[in-house]
C-alpha cells in the first residue's frame, strides 16, 4: 500500500511538470506560498528561518561569503545545510540558491574569471559565449548553487553608465547573437520546446536569468537606476529584442530593472511586466526583483513599504529579493492578501511560476550538491577557455605611426623591455567589479595570471623585463636601453552607481603616464576599462600602438598570446568610441554619427594607416550643394547614390573685434558633423569660410600618423579648401574648383593641430 507521501503527484518525477505544480500548489497554505516568493540573503539565513518561514530562495550578494577565500566545498557545505532545512519543512519544497555569476563564478575564490560582457561583445563569437555559459554552469553547480543571475542583455547607449561593462554591445542585433550564454548555462532546448517555457537540460546546468527588464542601458545621461525616455517603438527596437532570443532558448527567470521607462518604475509597471512579458510574449518562468528594489519604489527609500509591496506584486513581480527584512515583507504581503489588496489569484500565479522552474530544474529529485563537480572549479580546461576569450576580445586601435612600420607584434626576444602602469600587475584591476566583492578589489584577490606574469612567461630567456608600477626617473633617463615599453592603465573596479562617470578620464593620471613613457621609449598602451574612455590627442600621437583589453579576467596569458604574435587580433568594437564626452550618447544609429572609432571597428597588425586621400577632379554633371545655414535633408542622404558629388560649405558667422574673440575655434553650427554626415554617403568637397584657421578634427592626428580608420573630416572628405572670407564675387571659387584655373593660394598663417598649441608661429622654437 502506497504511503501518503508516495501518492503525492508532486513527488512523482515521472508526472508532467504542470500536474506536479498544480498538485503542490493545492496543498500549500498562504504562509507557504508567500515563503516561496521570498528570497533572503545568506547572512540572515538560518535553518530555523528556512523551515519556519518556508523560504523559497537564498542568495549571497557580492562579497558575501561563508568566510573569505572559502573553497567550493565550503560553499557546498553551507548551501546543502540550507537545503536540508528546506527539505525538513512540511512539504519539503527545496530552495533555489542564486548567485551573481556574471563573468564566471566570480564570487568564489579560485574560480575561472572570464572577461566581462563588454569584452565578450568584442569577440562576436556566439559559440564561445555558449561554451563560457556551460563552463560557468559547472563551476556554479560545483559549489551547490542552482541559479546564475546572468546574462545581462542591456543595450549600452551611454558609457557614462556604471554598468556599461555588463553589456555586450550598444547594438540590439549583436546582443541577440550573443544571448547564447542562456543555452550554455541551461543547456540547449530541443526544437519542439515551447517558446517562453522554462528549460534546464540536467544536473550540470543552472537556471539562467535575463536582466534587467527592460531598457536599463538607455537611461538619461547614463544614470544608474535612472529614467529611459523613449517611445514604445524604440523600446521594442533597441531594448526588447534580446529578451525574445532568451525566451526562445527557454530562459527560466527574468530580473526586473531598477530603472524607469518614461517616469514609470519597472518594478511597478504592469504593462511591461505582465501584459507584455508574460501575456504577449508568453513567458512562463518567474520574474525576480532586483536587490532591495521594492524599497526604491518610494521616496525616501524604504518608506511606505507596504504600498511598495502591493504595487510591485500586482504589477507582476513573482519573487522578491528582499534580501534582509524578510519578516516585514512576509507580514506586509500576508496582510495585503488578507485585505484583498493583492488578489489570491496573483499569489497563486507567482507561486505556480516559481514551482514550475524548480520542477524543471530537477531540484526535487537532486536538491543537494554533486560533489563530483568540485574539480571543475578553476580547472585547466576552463582557464584555457578564459584565455581564448581574452585573445578574441582584444581590440587593436592603433598599430604604428607610419604606413610601412607596424609596431605589433612585439619582439619576444628583445634585449630589455619596460613594463609599467597601474594595471600591469594587479589581478583585481584586471578582473574589474563583481569579482570576489560587489565593487571589486585590488591586488592578488584570487588565482590568476596578470599581464606582467604573462609577459615574463612568454619572452625569451635572454630578455630582461623591468617592472615599475610608476615609471622611475632612472628608467626614463636610461630610455635608450629599452627596446620598447608596455604601459597598462585603466579604471579601478566599480559596480552599478559607484561606476557612474560623466568625465570618463583614465584614472590615476593614466594618460600622463602613457605620454611620459612614450616620449622616450616606443610604447604599447594597453587600456583596461569597462567602456570607452577619453583618449587624449597626445596619447594617440605619442604611442606606437594602443590596445583595448576591456576587463579580461583572470587569464592574462591571452593578452600576451596576441601582442607577441602567437594569435591575431580578432576583436571588434562592441560600442562606438567617442571623441569627446560632450558627444554622448553616441550610437551608430544616430543621425549625426562622428565617433573616434565606429561600432565594429577593427584593425589588424599589418594594416596600414588611413590613406590620405588625394584630390580627385570633380567633373561630373550632378551635385548636391549645401549652403551655410541649411542642412542636408534625410531625403537627400537617403538618395545619396543619385549624386555624383557634394559641395559642403561651412564656417564662421560674421563678427568683429571683441565679439570675435574665440578660445575654442571649433567650426560653428555643427559644421564638422554636417561635413562627415554628407561625406559618409556622397563624395564630398568641403569649403571652409573663416577669418582664421579653425579646428579640423581630429586635431591630434599628424596628417594620419596613426594606423587606424577614424571617422573624421579629413578621412571622409575627398577634398578640403580654405576660402577665407571671399567677399561678393563667389564666381572666383567656381573658377578654381571646376578647373578653369589652378589653385595658387599659400597659407598666410600657421594652421595649428590643437588650440592648446596657440600661439603658434613659424619662428617658434617648437
Amino acid at each position: 500500500m502506497e504511503s501518503k507521501e508516495e501518492s503525492c503527484v508532486y513527488r512523482n518525477p515521472d508526472a508532467p511538470v504542470e500536474a506536479r505544480v498544480q498538485d503542490l500548489l493545492s496543498r500549500m497554505s498562504l504562509a507557504e506560498k508567500i515563503g516561496q516568493m521570498t528570497q533572503i540573503e545568506r547572512v540572515v539565513t538560518t535553518r530555523t528561518v528556512i523551515t519556519n518561514s518556508f523560504i523559497g530562495s537564498v542568495l549571497n550578494g557580492g562579497g558575501s561569503w561563508p568566510f573569505e577565500d572559502a573553497m567550493p566545498s565550503d560553499w557546498a557545505d553551507m548551501i546543502d545545510g540550507y537545503q536540508n532545512a528546506a527539505l525538513a519543512s512540511r512539504l519539503g519544497i527545496p530552495i533555489i540558491y542564486g548567485i551573481d555569476a556574471v563573468h564566471g563564478n566570480n564570487n568564489v575564490y579560485g574560480a575561472t574569471i572570464l572577461p566581462h560582457n563588454i569584452g565578450l561583445g568584442a569577440t562576436r563569437d556566439a559559440d564561445l559565449i555558449r561554451r563560457i555559459g556551460a563552463a560557468t554552469a559547472l563551476e556554479v553547480r560545483a559549489m551547490g548553487a542552482h541559479w546564475a543571475f546572468a546574462p545581462c542583455v542591456a543595450a549600452l547607449r551611454n558609457p557614462r553608465w556604471g554598468r556599461s561593462y555588463e553589456c555586450y554591445s550598444e547594438d540590439a542585433n549583436t546582443i541577440c547573437e550573443l544571448t547564447t550564454l542562456v543555452s550554455g548555462l541551461q543547456g540547449e532546448p530541443p526544437k519542439e520546446h515551447p517558446n517562453g517555457y522554462p528549460f534546464l537540460a540536467g544536473r550540470n546546468n543552472v537556471v539562467a536569468c535575463a536582466k534587467h527588464f527592460v531598457g536599463d542601458g538607455g537611461t538619461e545621461n547614463g544614470t544608474n537606476e535612472g529614467n529611459t525616455i523613449v517611445s514604445f517603438e524604440d523600446l521594442e527596437r533597441i531594448h526588447l529584442p534580446p529578451y525574445l532570443n532568451c525566451l526562445s532558448q527557454g530562459v527560466s527567470t527574468v530580473m526586473a530593472s531598477y530603472s524607469s521607462w518614461n517616469g514609470s518604475k519597472l518594478h511597478s509597471n504592469y504593462f511591461l511586466l505582465t501584459e507584455l512579458l508574460k501575456q504577449k510574449l508568453g513567458f512562463k518562468g518567474f520574474i525576480i526583483s532586483d536587490w532591495e528594489a521594492l524599497d526604491r519604489l518610494s521616496e525616501p527609500f524604504g518608506s511606505n513599504y507596504r504600498n511598495c509591496v502591493k504595487i510591485s506584486i500586482n504589477a507582476g513581480i513573482d519573487m522578491v529579493m528582499v534580501p534582509f527584512k524578510y519578516e516585514r515583507f512576509i507580514h506586509d504581503l500576508t496582510d495585503l492578501v488578507q485585505s484583498g489588496e493583492v488578489p489570491m489569484a496573483r499569489i497563486d500565479d507567482a507561486v505556480e511560476r516559481i514551482l514550475r522552474v524548480k520542477f524543471v530544474a530537477g531540484l526535487f529529485e537532486h536538491p543537494l550538491t554533486d560533489r563530483s563537480l568540485l574539480g571543475t572549479v578553476g580547472c585547466t580546461e576552463h582557464r584555457e577557455l578564459g584565455r581564448e576569450a581574452v585573445r578574441k576580445s582584444l581590440v587593436l586601435l592603433k598599430n604604428g605611426k607610419h604606413v610601412d612600420k607596424p609596431f605589433l607584434p612585439l619582439d619576444r626576444n628583445a634585449k630589455r623591455i619596460l613594463v609599467t602602469g597601474t594595471h600591469a600587475d594587479d589581478l583585481g584591476y584586471q578582473c574589474g567589479g563583481w569579482t570576489k566583492a560587489w565593487f571589486g578589489l585590488s591586488g592578488r584577490i584570487t588565482i590568476g595570471t596578470t599581464l606582467l606574469d604573462a609577459i615574463k612567461a612568454i619572452v625569451g630567456d635572454q630578455t630582461e623585463v623591468i617592472y615599475e608600477k610608476y615609471p622611475s626617473e632612472e628608467s626614463l633617463a636610461s630610455s635608450e636601453g629599452f627596446s620598447y615599453a608596455i604601459v597598462a592603465v585603466g579604471e579601478s573596479p566599480y559596480a552599478e552607481t559607484l561606476g557612474d562617470n560623466s568625465e570618463l578620464i583614465i584614472p590615476f593620471n593614466g594618460s600622463d603616464i602613457v605620454t611620459t613613457v612614450a616620449e622616450r621609449i616606443p610604447t604599447l598602451m594597453i587600456l583596461f576599462s569597462g567602456r570607452p574612455m577619453v583618449l587624449e590627442p597626445t596619447v594617440l600621437e605619442k604611442t606606437e600602438a594602443v590596445v583595448s583589453a576591456w576587463l579580461p579576467g583572470s587569464e592574462g596569458q591571452g593578452m600576451a598570446d596576441v601582442i607577441f604574435g602567437d594569435y591575431d587580433f580578432e576583436g571588434k568594437l562592441p560600442v562606438s568610441w567617442f571623441k569627446r564626452v560632450e558627444q554622448l550618447p553616441l550610437n551608430a544609429d544616430a543621425d549625426l554619427y562622428d565617433p573616434l572609432f565606429p561600432l565594429s571597428f577593427e584593425l589588424e597588425e599589418a594594416d596600414a594607416q588611413p590613406k590620405n586621400k588625394k584630390n580627385k577632379a570633380l567633373k561630373l554633371s550632378t551635385c548636391a550643394i549645401v549652403a551655410v545655414g541649411e542642412y542636408p535633408s534625410e531625403e537627400s542622404l537617403a538618395s545619396s547614390e543619385g549624386f555624383s558629388y557634394a559641395i559642403v560649405a561651412v564656417g564662421e558667422s560674421p563678427y568683429a573685434e571683441t565679439l570675435g574673440d574665440n578660445s575654442e575655434l571649433i567650426i560653428p553650427f555643427n559644421g564638422s558633423d554636417i561635413v562627415t554626415t554628407v561625406a559618409e554617403r556622397v563624395p564630398t568637397l568641403m569649403i571652409l569660410f573663416s577669418g582664421r584657421p579653425m579646428v579640423l578634427e581630429p586635431t591630434y592626428l599628424e596628417y594620419f600618423q596613426i594606423s587606424c580608420c577614424i571617422t573624421t573630416v579629413f578621412e571622409k572628405t575627398e577634398a578640403v579648401v580654405s576660402a577665407w572670407l571671399p567677399g561678393s564675387e563667389g564666381q572666383g571659387m567656381d573658377d578654381v574648383i571646376f578647373g578653369d584655373y589652378d589653385f595658387e593660394g599659400k597659407l598666410p598663417v600657421s594652421w595649428f593641430k590643437r588650440v592648446e598649441q596657440l600661439p603658434l608661429n613659424a619662428d617658434a622654437n617648437l
